[in-house]
């Protein structure tokens, strides 16, 4: 039987969808850069959105957040008009470093790989 998806799950998804439209189309800052959002966590009663985002350029990262939670009102006022909820959710914007620290392990597992093949390579010798 294949998993229902909860109210929640369908309502952040389709808000994911419709953040990335909006901050295409009608956010015209040029400082904001490439955003992608990487996942919305919604609380049970579907009032209030934390959206998890990523920027390409990891130095303007905190700057293109900021941006974002200072147009928090219009991004609603525009998620109001596109979809059908009694609730518009409250958003706020946060950094997902996940990303950054999935480079990080994989730079330390790689290390430790070679590592372990140069202490294998002197063994045998």
């Amino acid at each position: 039987m294949p998993r229902e998806f909860s109210r929640s799950e369908r309502m952040a998804e389709q808000l994911r969808r419709e953040l990335a439209e909006i901050v295409r189309d009608e956010i015209k800052d040029p400082r904001l850069g490439f955003v992608s959002f990487t996942e919305i966590r919604m609380s049970r009663d579907l009032s209030h959105a934390v959206v998890y985002s990523s920027v390409l350029n990891a130095d303007s990262q905190d700057e293109a957040i900021a941006i974002l939670n200072r147009a928090v009102g219009f991004i609603r006022k525009e998620i109001a008009r596109r979809i059908r909820a009694r609730i518009v959710p409250t958003l706020k914007f946060v950094v997902d470093d996940s990303v950054i620290r999935g480079v990080v392990m994989d730079e330390l597992i790689s290390e430790a790989r070679k590592s372990d093949q140069k202490n294998k390579n002197e063994e045998s010798d």
